[in-house]
């Protein structure tokens, strides 16, 4: 199963460029993440790489994911893109290389990028490769092209207002672990008094009960923020249990409230 082979809680490098970037990225190394996640469209990697040399920590002891843009999905395009990556990451693999997202309008075929996928992966660019914003269809057409094995995890939007059930069980039956992006609805749980009041039973924070709820069921999360303080709260996450009540509350927030749509994206289940 991928869930096995992805460090749960992981660090969202989305807006983190720059010096304040690779600052950031570093505090969150200090605080005790070991998982981040980055990608060709954030302008993150140069950051991203800068704080782990920076940490001290050894190359292997942090999980890096990237994510192939939609400009380099093409055959001439994909591996040298990679290799960009790996050049501004400071290192000549990454944990998990996954496609970002399906080529708008089908401009390039869906065959040739998922099979450059694969062969990033034979060729140690990448120790995993995945997706990101499959929906079902396309994961099935993906694993069919490059194995039924071959999926370690389908990145997408997950929160407790957009709980991707349909799926998240597909994925699951697949053997395909699910991870979490904006898994706090762009700071939006915190307005939930459903969120509100389960946190204020625990001594948490609104943002930690989402978080809990999420990696119960089994999901990898991902958030983002640039605040040692806010960092170190979703970190703490890990540690906080949900009863079976406060777990079936926030299933009941489920309104399939999607923030990230936009209009070449892909027909979502």
């Amino acid at each position: 199963m991928g869930e096995a082979r992805i460090p749960p809680m992981g660090l969202g490098t989305y807006g983190r460029t720059g010096d304040a970037g690779a600052e950031a990225i570093l505090a969150a190394l200090e605080i005790g993440y070991r998982h981040l996640d980055t990608a060709q469209s954030y302008d993150t990697e140069r950051p991203v790489g800068r704080a782990l040399r920076r940490s001290g920590l050894k190359r292997d002891e942090v999980f890096l994911t990237t994510k192939v843009n939609t400009t380099n999905l093409s055959r001439d395009r994909f591996l040298p893109s990679v290799r960009a990556s790996l050049e501004a990451l400071q290192t000549d693999r990454v944990d998990l290389l996954l496609i970002h997202w399906p080529s708008p309008g089908d401009a390039v075929p869906f065959a040739d990028y998922v099979t450059a996928l694969a062969e990033a992966r034979d060729r140690g660019l990448a120790r995993l490769i995945g997706v990101s914003n499959f929906p079902i269809a396309l994961v099935d057409r993906a694993r069919g092209l490059i194995g039924a094995d071959a999926i370690a995890t389908n990145q997408v939007e997950v929160h407790p207002f957009l709980q991707n059930r349909l799926l998240r069980d597909h994925c699951a039956a697949a053997g395909i672990a699910v991870t979490a992006y904006m898994p706090l609805a762009k700071g939006k749980v915190a307005d939930d008094p459903v969120l509100q009041g389960i946190a204020r039973r625990h001594g948490a924070e609104p943002g930690q009960v989402a978080l809990a709820f999420l990696l119960r069921l089994g999901l990898i999360v991902i958030p983002a923020s640039a605040r040692p303080e806010r960092m170190r709260a979703n970190f703490a996450a890990t540690a906080l249990t949900l009863d079976d009540a406060e777990r079936a509350a926030i299933a009941g927030l489920d309104r399939g409230g999607r923030m990230i749509d936009p209009e070449w994206g892909p027909a979502w289940d």
